[in-house]
C-alpha cells in the first residue's frame, strides 16, 4: 500500500460516515414542505419518509441527494484504489453506518446507487431478479431479503474474488441488521400520507391487492359492483368499509389485516366484470358468503367466491346472455348487523311507470329477501319528482330525508314507516345521481345507520321512454299500421341528421330504437337521446331536459368546437334545403302525386294497390327528411334572428289557409241566410239542413264541396293515417263552419311583406308549409290506397270492417297481398286481440309521462282461445307478460334433456341456482319469494312471465297440466286441454 493509499484509506474511514450522516434528506424536505422528518411518523430521516410526509417532489430530491452520496463515496474509493474494488464496498459500509448512527436512515438508496456505480451489471441483475420476485409474491420483507441474498451471490458468480464477496456479504448483513432496528415508514397508514404518494406506497408496501372501497375504481379490473361501491363511498353514501381483491391476486395481505369475529363478522361477495352492468345483472349467479367469523373461514370463502366464476350456472348464464369471459374480483366488507333489511327498486319493475318506489323488507339481514326462499313484506312509497333535487343540484344535496318531508307509504308490516320513507328517498336520490337510470339497491338498518350494501341499474327498466316531444309529433292512441309506417320514417331521418353532426361518433347507436309504443301511445327513447347528447358534449342535465323539462344549460365551448365540423355539414344542408326541395318537387314529387290522384284506385288489383303503396312510401321517405329538417330550420332561424311570430305569414300552411277559406264561407253564409235561419243553426247537421232548405243554399253547398275537394286530404291528426280525412268524414269541418257562422272570428290582420331577417325566416316558414302540404297529401293517398285493399278484402269476407286493416302492420299487409300469409282465421284473431287491447289503451285515465323499459312479452298474442279455466291461483306478479303452456313441477333441481319441449317451471323457491333452468323455461311459478328476489330479477332479464308466492304451488299443480300465467296481475289459470288439436304454447314478443 502506498502512502497515498494510506491517506485515502483514512479519508474513506472518516469521510464516508460523515457524508452518510449528513441529513440532506431532512434539510431538503423541510426547505420544500416545512416538514421536520425527525418529528413526524417513525422519526426516520429517509427517502420513504420524504415521500410519505413531503410528497413526490421532496421524495425525488431526497433520492437524488442520497444517490449522490452513494456514487460519491464509491468514486472516492476508486480514485485511491483503482485496482482493488473491495475498498468501494468498504466505503459503502462506512456510509451506511454513518447514515444509521447520525441520520436515522437505512441507507438503502445510497447502497443501490453506489452498487450501480461500482458494478452496474451486478446491480441490474440484482434489481431485476429481486424486483421480479417482489412483483410476483408481493411481500416487501421477503423482497428485501431476496435482494440482500442475491447481491453477494451474483458478485461471487461474476468475480470469483473471495475478499470482494466477503465485503459484499458484510454490507448485506449490515443492512439487514439495520432493517430490524429501524421502523419502516411503509408501515404507516397510506391514507395519512401525501395523496400523490399513496399509490407508490401501496405498491412498495406489497399490498397492491388491498384496494379500499373508498374511491372510484376501474370496473374493467375490479368489477362493476366494487367500482360502484367505491364511487358511492366517495360520494358520501353510507357504504360499509371493505377491500376488493382483483382477479388472481393473492389474498395473504388481506388475511393479515382482517380480523373477523363473532362481534364483527365479515361478508365476502363477488364483483364480476359482467355483473351489475347496464345490460346484465347476474343476480345471485356468483357466490357470496356472510357471517365469516374467523381467518380460516375467510380464506375459504375468498377461494370459493373466486372459483364461482367458473361454476356451471355462471358459465350457462354468460352463454345465455352472450357475455365474454373476463374475470371476477372479491369484495370483503364489514357485515352489517341489520335490525331491518331489504331491497328497493327506485321504479316499479312491473308497472314500469309512475312515482312509486317498491320496497321488499323483513327484520334481520338482506340476504333472506334477495335469496327468494321467503316471501318478504311489500311496500310502495310515493316519491314525487319535486321531492328529490334536480340533477344539477344532486351532487351537493344530502341523501338523508328531510324532517319536513313526509312520503306516502302503502303496505303493512313490521318495518317502521319512517325507515321505509328514508329507503325510498335514498333509492330515488341514487337514481337522480345516476342521471335518471332506475336503481336496484340492497340496504340494511342496524338501529342507528341505514347502510347501502349495493346499487345497480335495473336492467329491465332500460331504456327510459318519454312523452316529451312525442306527444306533439304523433298524439293520441296509435294503431299498429300507423306505427309500422311512421316509426321507420321518423327514426331513419333523425338518425341521418344526428349522424351528420356526430360523424364517426355515431357508431354503435341504433336509431331504429328512437321511438316505441307503450299502450298505443308514442314515446321517444330518452336514454338513446341522452347518449347522443353526451357524444355531442352536451351537459349531463340534457337527459333531465327530455324527461322532466329541466333547463338546458349552455354546452361547454370545447364540445361546441368538437362538433363544429358536423354542425357546419348540417348548416350546408340547411342552406341548400329550399332549392333542393323545389328541384325534387318539380322533378319527382309533384309528377308522381299527380299521377297517383289521376289513377282511380277502384280499378286496381290488390297487387297493383300494394305497388302504389310502396311508391308512396318511397316518396314519404324523402319527404320526411324535409318534413323534419324544414320545421327545425324554421325554428332555428326564427330563434337566431329573433323574429316575432306575428310578423310572419303562415298562409302557405294548408291547415291555416283552410281555416281562412272556412271563415270566408261562413261569412258568405251569414250574408245569404236570414236572421231566423241563422238562429236555428246550432251544429253541423242543422247548418246543412238550413243550407238545403234555403233557396240560395245550393251555391253555398257547392262552395263547401269545392273546399273538401281542395282540402279533403287533411284530417284531425295529420300524422295518423288511421284517422279519417275531411273528405271521408266532413263532420268536424261542418261543426267548425257552424261555429264560425254562429260566432264569427275576428277579421284576420293583414301582415306586411317580410323584409330583411324576417324574409329569411319567412322563406323557411313557406318551405315548412309546402312540405307539410305534400306530406299530408301523400299520407292521404296512402290511407286511401290501403282502404281500397281493405274494401276488396271486405267484399271477399275477410274483413268485417275496412277500418280493421289498421290493426295490421305494413309487413303483414304486404305478406297477405303477396300470398305469404294465408291463414285468415289467425289474422282475424290477431286483429281482434289488437283491437281489444287498443280499446283498453284508449280508455286509460292517465297516460304516463315516463315509461321505463321495453314492453313485456305477449301483449300481442291470442291466448288459448276457447280454453276452459278449471282453477285460478293468485300470487305476486314478478315479471310481466302472459304465457300459455305445459307445466314442469320440480321440488329440487333436475336435469332437463335438451330435446324436451317448452315448459313453464313450478318450483318451491327461486335462488340463483335455478338460473340454468330459467334460461330454458317459458314461464315461472314459485311458492315463495318477492318481485325483487334474484329469481324474479333473472326472469325479467330473460323476458319470461313469473308469478311468486303461490301457496303450495308444487302440491296444487302437476306436471303436464296446461296453464295461463299472467306475470303482471299475478294470476295462474289452470286450463282444460282443448281438443282435438293440442294447445300450442305461444309467447309473443314485440
Amino acid at each position: 500500500m502506498t502512502l497515498t493509499q494510506v491517506w485515502g484509506a483514512l479519508l474513506i474511514f472518516v469521510l464516508a460516515p460523515v457524508v452518510g450522516g449528513l441529513p440532506l434528506t431532512g434539510w431538503s424536505t423541510r426547505l420544500l414542505t416545512g416538514q421536520r422528518l425527525s418529528r413526524v411518523g417513525t422519526g426516520n430521516v429517509g427517502v420513504s419518509a420524504a415521500f410519505y410526509h413531503g410528497g413526490k417532489v421532496a421524495g425525488i430530491v431526497a433520492v437524488l441527494l442520497e444517490a449522490a452520496k452513494g456514487i460519491g463515496v464509491v468514486l472516492l474509493a476508486r480514485y485511491y484504489f483503482p485496482a482493488d474494488p473491495v475498498w468501494e464496498i468498504i466505503a459503502l459500509i462506512g456510509l451506511v453506518m454513518g447514515r444509521y448512527w447520525f441520520a436515522k436512515g437505512a441507507g438503502t438508496t445510497n447502497v443501490a446507487w453506489g452498487i450501480a456505480a461500482y458494478d452496474w451489471p451486478t446491480a441490474v441483475l440484482t434489481f431485476f431478479l429481486s424486483g421480479l420476485g417482489f412483483t410476483i409474491f408481493r411481500e416487501r420483507r421477503q423482497g428485501r431479503l431476496l435482494s440482500l441474498v442475491l447481491l453477494p451471490l451474483i458478485t461471487a458468480l461474476r468475480h470469483q474474488d473471495g475478499a470482494l464477496v466477503l465485503a459484499i456479504t458484510c454490507l448485506s448483513i449490515l443492512i439487514a441488521w439495520i432493517y430490524q432496528k429501524l421502523p419502516d415508514d411503509l408501515d404507516l397508514p397510506d391514507d395519512e400520507g401525501r395523496l400523490e404518494s399513496r399509490t407508490m406506497f401501496r405498491f412498495f408496501r406489497g399490498d397492491r391487492a388491498l384496494v379500499a372501497l373508498d374511491a372510484p375504481l376501474d370496473a374493467a379490473k375490479f368489477g362493476n359492483k366494487a367500482a360502484t361501491l367505491g364511487q358511492l363511498s366517495a360520494w358520501g353514501y353510507p357504504v360499509p368499509r371493505g377491500y376488493v381483491l382483483p382477479a388472481g391476486d393473492d389474498p395473504t395481505s388481506l388475511l393479515e389485516i382482517a380480523s373477523p369475529s363473532e362481534a364483527q363478522p365479515l361478508a365476502v361477495r363477488s364483483s364480476a366484470q359482467d355483473e351489475d352492468t347496464g345490460s346484465a345483472s347476474a343476480a345471485g349467479i356468483y357466490q357470496s358468503f356472510l357471517n365469516i367469523t374467523d381467518q380460516a373461514g375467510l380464506a375459504a370463502a375468498i377461494v370459493r367466491v373466486f372459483s364461482s366464476y367458473n361454476s356451471q350456472r355462471a358459465l350457462a348464464y354468460r352463454q345465455s346472455q352472450g357475455l365474454p369471459e373476463r374475470g371476477l374480483a372479491v369484495i370483503v366488507q364489514q357485515q352489517v348487523q341489520g335490525q331491518f333489511s331489504g331491497v328497493a327498486f327506485s321504479r316499479d319493475p312491473i308497472a314500469r311507470c309512475g312515482d312509486a318506489v317498491v320496497i321488499e323488507a323483513l327484520p334481520g339481514g338482506a340476504e333472506q329477501v334477495v335469496g327468494g326462499q321467503v316471501t318478504p313484506e311489500q311496500y310502495r312509497v310515493l316519491v314525487q319528482p319535486d321531492d328529490v333535487p334536480p340533477l344539477a343540484e344532486i351532487a351537493t344535496a344530502a341523501w338523508q330525508l328531510s324532517e319536513a318531508l313526509t312520503l306516502t307509504v302503502e303496505g303493512d308490516g313490521q318495518v317502521p314507516s319512517r325507515l321505509l320513507q328514508q329507503v325510498a328517498y335514498l333509492a330515488r336520490h341514487l337514481e337522480s345521481r345516476y342521471q335518471g337510470i332506475p336503481q336496484d339497491i340492497e340496504w340494511s338498518f342496524d338501529g342507528e345507520t341505514l347502510w347501502l350494501l349495493q346499487s345497480r341499474p335495473i336492467t329491465t327498466l332500460q331504456p327510459l321512454w318519454t312523452r316529451k316531444i312525442a306527444a306533439e309529433v304523433i298524439p293520441g292512441t296509435i294503431r299498429p299500421l300507423t306505427w309500422s309506417i311512421n316509426r321507420p320514417l321518423t327514426c331513419g331521418v333523425w338518425g341521418e341528421i344526428f349522424t351528420v353532426v356526430l360523424g364517426d361518433r355515431a357508431r354503435g347507436l341504433d336509431f331504429e330504437e328512437t321511438a316505441t309504443l307503450h299502450h298505443a301511445h308514442a314515446y321517444f327513447n330518452a336514454t338513446l337521446l341522452g347518449d347522443i347528447f353526451r357524444r355531442m358534449g352536451l351537459p349531463a342535465e340534457s337527459l333531465e331536459f327530455l324527461t322532466r323539462g329541466a333547463k338546458f344549460s349552455r354546452p361547454p365551448l370545447g364540445s361546441t368546437l368538437r362538433n363544429l365540423p358536423g354542425l357546419m355539414r348540417l348548416v350546408r344542408r340547411e342552406l341548400k334545403l329550399e332549392k333542393q326541395f323545389a328541384q325534387e318537387n318539380q322533378d319527382r314529387f309533384a309528377p308522381v302525386l299527380q299521377s297517383l290522384t289521376a289513377t282511380p284506385r277502384e280499378s286496381l288489383s290488390p297487387t297493383e294497390l300494394m305497388a302504389r303503396v310502396e311508391t308512396i312510401l318511397d316518396l314519404l321517405k324523402q319527404v320526411t327528411y324535409y318534413n323534419i329538417l324544414g320545421p327545425l330550420s324554421f325554428a332555428l332561424r326564427r330563434a337566431l334572428f329573433k323574429v316575432p311570430e306575428e310578423s310572419l305569414d303562415a298562409m302557405q300552411n294548408a291547415e291555416i289557409s283552410a281555416l281562412d277559406d272556412l271563415r270566408a264561407i261562413a261569412q258568405d253564409i251569414r250574408q245569404v241566410l236570414s236572421t231566423p235561419e241563422l238562429e236555428r243553426i246550432s251544429d253541423g247537421p242543422s247548418l246543412m239542413t238550413a243550407l238545403a232548405e234555403s233557396t240560395d243554399g245550393e251555391a253555398l253547398l257547392k262552395e263547401m264541396n269545392r273546399f273538401l275537394d281542395q282540402y279533403g286530404y287533411l284530417s284531425p291528426v295529420g300524422t295518423d293515417i288511421a284517422v279519417a280525412t275531411w273528405r271521408e268524414s266532413p263532420g268536424p269541418v261542418r261543426e267548425l263552419l257552424a261555429q264560425f257562422v254562429r260566432q264569427p272570428p275576428p277579421p284576420k290582420t293583414t301582415t306586411a311583406t317580410p323584409t330583411g331577417k324576417a324574409a329569411r325566416v319567412q322563406s323557411r316558414l313557406n318551405l315548412k308549409g309546402q312540405v307539410n302540404t305534400l306530406y299530408n297529401q301523400l299520407l292521404a293517398e296512402l290511407r286511401w290506397s290501403i282502404l281500397a285493399i281493405a274494401a276488396q278484402w271486405q267484399t271477399e269476407g275477410y274483413l268485417i270492417d275496412q277500418a280493421d286493416v289498421f290493426f295490421l302492420t305494413l309487413e303483414e299487409i304486404q305478406a297477405l297481398v303477396a300470398g305469404g300469409e294465408t291463414d285468415w282465421r289467425r289474422v282475424q284473431r290477431r286483429m281482434g286481440d289488437r283491437k281489444t287491447q287498443y280499446d283498453q289503451d284508449r280508455q286509460m285515465p292517465v297516460v304516463p309521462y315516463l315509461v321505463f323499459g321495453n314492453e313485456p312479452p305477449s301483449r300481442d298474442v291470442a291466448l288459448a282461445p276457447g280454453a276452459t279455466v278449471q282453477q285460478k291461483l293468485t300470487g305476486i306478479g314478478a315479471s310481466a307478460g302472459v304465457v300459455t303452456g305445459q307445466l314442469r313441477v320440480m321440488t329440487q333441481m333436475e336435469n332437463v334433456a335438451a330435446t324436451e319441449g317448452p315448459f313453464i317451471l313450478v318450483v318451491p323457491y327461486t335462488d340463483a341456482g335455478w338460473a340454468p333452468l330459467l334460461a330454458r323455461a317459458q314461464g315461472l311459478i314459485a311458492e315463495v319469494g318477492g318481485r325483487l328476489s334474484h329469481g324474479a330479477i333473472i326472469a325479467r332479464e330473460y323476458g319470461i312471465p313469473a308469478v311468486m308466492d303461490v301457496t303450495n304451488a308444487t302440491q296444487r299443480l302437476h306436471s303436464g297440466q296446461w296453464v295461463r300465467v299472467n306475470g303482471e296481475t299475478g294470476t295462474v289459470e289452470v286450463l282444460e286441454r282443448p281438443s282435438p288439436q293440442p294447445l300450442a304454447l305461444e309467447q309473443g314478443r314485440e
